[in-house]
């Protein structure tokens, strides 16, 4: 696979919950090959007409860009927050071994 047929999303997440059997999930349903989970994440931005500072837990998710359409579909279904984050960013470039494998792992069984 071409790098550019590789995106990472990007999600966060309320701290306090479990996103685990999200993460597992978007593994399981080959929606995505590998999803980061990088805890401790200080999220302040503008809600509903007020200034919000919460915790949060930043998901990156590592998937294939055909595959973008299905997973922010899932990602709405399960994701706790109202209007989820759901940012895609594509890869310009990685290790010809590393972008087979997300290739493999992201294609339906």
């Amino acid at each position: 696979m071409p790098a550019d047929a590789v995106v990472l999303v990007l999600t966060t997440w309320p701290a306090a919950t479990d996103h685990a059997a999200f993460a597992s999930a978007l593994v399981e349903e080959r929606l995505a090959a590998c999803v980061n989970v990088i805890a401790g994440v200080r999220s302040i931005y503008r809600w509903q007409g007020r200034v919000c500072d919460d915790r949060e837990d930043l998901l990156v998710i590592k998937t294939g860009a055909d595959r973008l359409e299905a997973l922010t579909a899932r990602l709405k279904e399960i994701h706790p927050y109202e209007v989820p984050e759901v940012l895609a960013l594509p890869v310009e470039a990685g290790a010809q071994a590393y972008l087979d494998w997300l290739t493999a792992e992201t294609r339906p069984a």
